[in-house]
């Protein structure tokens, strides 16, 4: 396991290192979505009956910038490594491809957490209220990042270019967070629009962890943590699957 824990801790490390770049923009980036949101709506929306629009928004910011930090932290990685050329010092040592995989995956979810921390506690300066389960934010926060840790792992794989990787994030991973209801419920959505919104994984990561906070939801949670069980296990089989073979890593 030395291997593997290495490379966790480079993969670690290389974030932290530049942690104003990979961990306090993001959060500042959230805290200003909160605060002109909140400006603007608070008094004019509720929702579930009785939730302020500035305490609805939090935990979808927070889902938010956990999501697409993990997505860049392991897509990020692997295109820089390819680019440069020291991704084969990181194949060279002997590390099987689960390792390779769990190692990625894992720092990609301490950076989603990081960040999502930051926002959290950022907006206790909105809106002070403890959660009611902390138990389904935990599981949603750690199915959603291994998620998109995943996703970037195979787009990481899959990009040759640094504008490849962006506009993967670009034209998918953004808006797919952005439709998800992270800036609202589904349910004052058109019937069309609900169904369609439905249709998108994200939306069952974010509706899942926003349950915790305030124990209500648009849909089950148990729904929302089998839909996003089932994402896991398809990303995670379809990543394994790619490094076991060694498409685009081995010439």
């Amino acid at each position: 396991m030395i291997g593997f824990q290495t490379l966790l801790y480079k993969e670690v490390l290389r974030f932290w290192k530049v942690g104003f770049q990979t961990v306090a923009a993001p959060v500042l980036s959230s805290v200003l979505y909160l605060l002109i949101f909140s400006h603007a709506f608070d008094r004019h929306v509720t929702v579930y009956g009785m939730v302020s629009y500035t305490a609805f928004l939090i935990p979808g910011l927070v889902m938010m910038s956990l999501l697409q930090n993990a997505f860049a932290n392991t897509s990020s990685s692997l295109i820089q490594s390819k680019v440069t050329g020291n991704i084969v010092f990181v194949l060279l040592p002997p590390i099987s491809y689960r390792e390779f995989f769990l190692a990625y995956v894992l720092a990609g979810i301490v950076r989603g957490l990081v960040v999502g921390a930051g926002v959290w506690l950022a907006s206790l300066f909105f809106v002070c209220a403890p959660p009611v389960s902390p138990v389904w934010i935990l599981v949603f926060a750690l199915l959603g990042g291994a998620i998109l840790a995943s996703l970037g792992v195979i787009a990481g794989i899959w990009a040759e270019k640094f504008d490849q990787l962006a506009g993967f994030q670009n034209f998918l991973i953004m808006p797919l967070t952005m439709l998800s209801g992270v800036f609202y419920s589904v349910h004052s959505l058109p019937f069309f629009w609900q169904k369609l919104s439905h249709l998108n994984p994200f939306f069952y990561m974010i509706d899942g962890f926003r349950f915790g906070f305030f124990g209500v939801s648009d849909i089950s949670p148990w729904l929302s943590l089998a839909v996003v069980s089932f994402f896991l296990v398809l990303l995670a089989a379809l990543a394994l699957r790619i490094l076991a073979s060694g498409y685009k890593l081995r010439g």
